[in-house]
């Protein structure tokens, strides 16, 4: 039986042991990125992934494609996209086809509709636009008719045309909803809002997803940039060469990677130097909890 290359990388880390392994992809010109496991399974990615949101689209072909050229050859894989985020699917599937790299994509999107037939239909759709199947990623995007489409996702997986189903939202206001699923419904991932200025999943939302077996994926890394307006001004400390910390975007992404019940961030960005930043925070040493500790203080009191 032949085995294609999209099969192969997926199923390829199975043979890694731990949680934290290294990616090997042709081509890539960087140390490995660190990778974790997708708790329901034993598949891996790596530890930092790429967001579409208002920063991919055909109209910005080039740069696009710019983007995700280098994710890939870096050894990047999942990807994140929605429905309601313009002509970002179809860009994975146009530019993805035209770069050869389809396989070498673990694509996350979502369904953000109501009712059953559409929200099918929607899936298919999107099965369509990123000419993927099946899809490795499901979603319900911020808990729009959940309970729905949760039901159909479940007999999609059942039918194998969709690998994994998840639950999104990106406000704190939204995390004790997301609580109530995950411990009534037998979900693959949550993707939620964290970072180093919007701490509040660590009460609750985070360590329930560890002891359930749910994996994470962090949107809103940066809180909209937020971040990087708190700390227009400063130096870098010198003690983030500790682990291994090269830049400010490094800094909130390796705070929030360090967080052992997390399993994958996501910045978006449309340029290809932020994007060679990003990977690298999925590189080296992560902060241990002293220094995750020192993080918050540094940022608290600035």
């Amino acid at each position: 039986m032949s085995v294609s290359r999209r099969d192969f990388l997926k199923f390829s880390g199975a043979a890694v042991a731990g949680t934290v392994a290294p990616h090997l992809l042709a081509g890539a010109s960087e140390p490995d990125l660190m990778m974790r496991a997708i708790p329901s399974s034993v598949e891996t990615l790596p530890i930092v992934g790429l967001g579409t949101w208002q920063t991919f689209s055909l109209s910005q072909r080039e740069t696009s494609a710019a983007v995700l050229e280098r994710f890939v050859q870096l050894g990047g894989r999942l990807i994140d996209t929605s429905p309601m985020y313009g002509e970002a699917e179809q860009a994975i599937g146009v530019l993805g086809t035209d770069l050869g790299v389809l396989d070498d994509l673990f694509l996350a999107t979502k369904v953000w509709t109501r009712g059953a037939q559409a929200g099918a239909d929607q899936i298919r759709r999107s099965g369509e636009l990123m000419r993927v199947s099946p899809i490795d990623l499901v979603q319900v995007h911020n808990l729009v008719d959940w309970r729905t489409h949760l039901k159909t996702l479940r007999g999609m997986k059942e039918a194998g045309q969709v690998r994994y189903i998840g639950i999104t939202h990106y406000t704190v206001s939204s995390h004790e909803d997301l609580e109530q699923v995950i411990q009534t419904e037998p979900v693959d991932f949550v993707q939620i809002n964290y970072n180093i200025a919007v701490r509040n999943a660590d009460r609750r939302l985070l360590p329930l997803a560890a002891d359930n077996g749910v994996a994470v994926i962090i949107n809103r890394p940066y809180a909209e940039a937020a971040v990087f307006r708190r700390v227009r001004g400063q130096k870098l400390p010198g003690w983030a060469v500790e682990f291994d910390c090269s830049s400010f975007g490094q800094f909130f992404l390796k705070f929030i990677l360090s967080h052992p019940a997390v399993t994958i961030a996501i910045p978006a960005t449309s340029k290809v130097h932020h994007l060679e930043d990003n990977l690298g925070a999925a590189r080296g040493r992560l902060p241990d909890e002293a220094t995750r500790r020192r993080m918050i203080e540094w940022f608290e009191n600035i």
